[in-house]
């Protein structure tokens, strides 16, 4: 789990993120590139929305080469997965097994009863590793909202 002091490894990651995958993400590049440096450190220290979350790296070989956030639901005992990616570095070799089990056992300790996130329907290698982290369909979809032409759908592990 990362805190404030972090915000730099994670503005650089998250940067690196969109780049790479921005069929995968709500926000864009070109958005995010202009987040001021207090930003930055409310998103290490506190999670990726609001005040009670978490974000999480994964290192291999003493690089950072993944990085997952969650937040608690407010009206449910649940927690959201979100911004999870992996950089193609670190694909196969278990970061993202990593991220998701940080998020459940996070998720865990703050008594929720599931984990649920939102995937691109396209993006065939993360639902392949959420299926295999435990991770269902519920059957709700919604458009991708930096791009709506994309369809996401959502996902959810009991816990």
């Amino acid at each position: 789990r990362i805190g404030e002091e972090d915000w730099e490894a994670l503005r650089e990651l998250r940067l690196r993120a969109l780049e790479d995958a921005p069929y995968a993400f709500a926000s864009t590049l070109e958005r995010e590139r202009d987040f001021v440096e207090d930003r930055w450190r409310t998103r290490a220290g506190r999670g990726w929305i609001g005040d009670n979350g978490a974000t999480f790296f994964a290192e291999h070989e003493a690089r950072t080469v993944g990085l997952a956030s969650a937040f608690p639901d407010e009206d449910r005992p649940a927690v959201h997965l979100v911004a999870m990616w992996v950089d193609p570095s670190g694909r196969r070799l278990g970061a993202g097994t990593a991220l998701i089990e940080a998020v459940v056992e996070w998720a865990r300790d703050r008594g929720a009863d599931e984990v649920a996130l939102w995937v691109t329907e396209t993006n065939r290698a993360a639902i392949a590793l959420y299926e295999r982290t435990g991770f269902e369909p519920t059957g709700e979809r919604q458009p991708l909202p930096s791009d709506p032409a994309l369809m996401e759908r959502q996902m959810r592990r009991r816990l």
